[in-house]
């Protein structure tokens, strides 16, 4: 092996592995912590009734599905790509879940029908972006658009309605649903970390997103990791259209409208570098968690909630130009 090779193998292996740095030195988690922790003890002083154990059950459960997609979408970003379909992604997967649901009065069969479609389409976006050599967001827009026109089209707008008594709260007690929701989310988030952080693939998806011309000289299969990725990310967003869908007694053909612009945002003020090869879940999880208070704070704080928005995208370029002076 060449000097040369050597040290481009040498270099992208350390660097994969130094991206996810354990120091809390300049950590982008530390900033968004303090923002929660002010925006919460704001909170307890104007509005302590924010605090209820009802309330905050409303918020981490509709805050759910978007913290798991989110662990996709980090997946995905960290290798320097976009994924702007999983909200069509998330409705189509909602649809077959309910449907096989109702075929088959199997939770078990509804929830491997919505991963089988969940991780097709994910493979399907994966291989126009890693082996066709289509921009991802070009790829994932068309998906995003076709996707959700072609479930309108299939259902013609209308509902799955009459779901099986089994498949709602997976036939649980509805007071057992948001600790089984809590548990997955847990597991889910903590499994992402853990193979970022410890396993070779994770450290090759930090390799790619950083440096593709170097993790590619390391002997690494880049196309394999591109691919792999959007495999996770449509893995996960069927596992969080199926805990939203057996929380109701029908499922909408136009759920999940808007959720990619929640889970990209979420990734970016978590801190997760969107040109890839930077960032953590941790990050990401506080993002979520931070995002997804603003909305009901609002309310509390007695402010139209058409701020929402308004203030979301205030946090996300505060977030965005504090990483580009800081750089």
């Amino acid at each position: 092996m060449s000097k040369s090779l050597h040290f481009a193998r040498v270099k992208s292996l350390d660097f994969a592995r130094d991206r996810p740095v354990d120091s809390p030195v300049g950590r982008p988690e530390f900033a968004i912590a303090a923002a929660l922790a002010v925006l919460m003890a704001v909170l307890a002083s104007v509005s302590p009734s924010f605090f209820t154990p009802g309330n905050l059950r409303d918020v981490f459960i509709a805050n759910l599905p978007v913290l798991i997609v989110a662990i996709g979408g980090t997946f995905v970003i960290l290798t320097g790509e976009i994924d702007i379909s999983c909200g069509s992604m998330f409705a189509v997967c909602s649809v077959v879940a309910g449907l096989a649901a109702k075929a088959s009065d199997s939770v078990s069969f509804a929830m491997a029908a919505a991963f089988v479609v969940g991780a097709t389409l994910g493979a399907m976006n994966g291989v126009l972006v890693a082996y066709a050599g289509i921009p991802s967001i070009v790829v994932t827009l068309a998906s995003m658009v076709a996707l959700r026109d072609g479930l309108r089209w299939a259902t013609g707008g209308t509902w799955v309605t009459d779901l099986p008594t089994s498949f709602q709260w997976f036939g649980m007690p509805a007071a057992a649903y948001p600790v089984v929701a809590a548990i997955v989310a847990i597991a889910a988030l903590g499994a992402g970390a853990w193979v970022l952080g410890n396993l070779s693939g994770g450290r090759a998806v930090y390799a790619v997103g950083s440096n593709r011309s170097a993790a590619r000289l390391a002997g690494l299969r880049v196309d394999r990791v591109r691919l792999v990725v959007f495999v996770i990310a449509g893995l996960l967003t069927a596992l969080a259209a199926v805990l939203n869908s057996v929380r109701f007694t029908q499922i909408p053909s136009n759920t999940g409208l808007g959720l990619e612009m929640k889970v990209i945002a979420a990734v970016v003020v978590g801190g997760t570098a969107i040109t890839g090869g930077r960032g953590t879940l941790r990050g990401t999880a506080l993002g979520v968690l931070l995002l997804g208070v603003v909305g009901p704070a609002l309310t509390f704080f007695g402010i139209s909630a058409y701020w929402e928005r308004a203030l979301q995208g205030a946090i996300i370029l505060t977030a965005v130009s504090a990483k580009a002076w800081k750089r």
